[in-house]
């Protein structure tokens, strides 16, 4: 190979390299937005759920009502 040729090979080979470095980045990206999109999704069940739970307390976890003073 002469010289010239030689270089365009390795261009040829950086560029095809390159390509397929975008594609992979593109994946991860699109990747990390739906783990995003999840997280968000599970916390707000959670948060919800913490919700749930603390009225659930609220309502049976109180003391009974105090009985009627007698009548006298």
């Amino acid at each position: 190979m002469t010289d010239p040729d030689a270089l365009n090979a390795r261009i040829e080979a950086l560029e095809v390299r390159v390509a397929y470095q975008d594609q992979v980045i593109e994946d991860l990206n699109q990747t990390v937005i739906a783990q995003w999109k999840q997280i968000d999704s599970l916390r707000r069940q959670f948060g919800d759920l913490v919700n749930r739970v603390q009225e659930v307390e609220d309502n049976t976890g109180g003391t009974a009502p105090e009985p009627p003073p007698p009548h006298y």
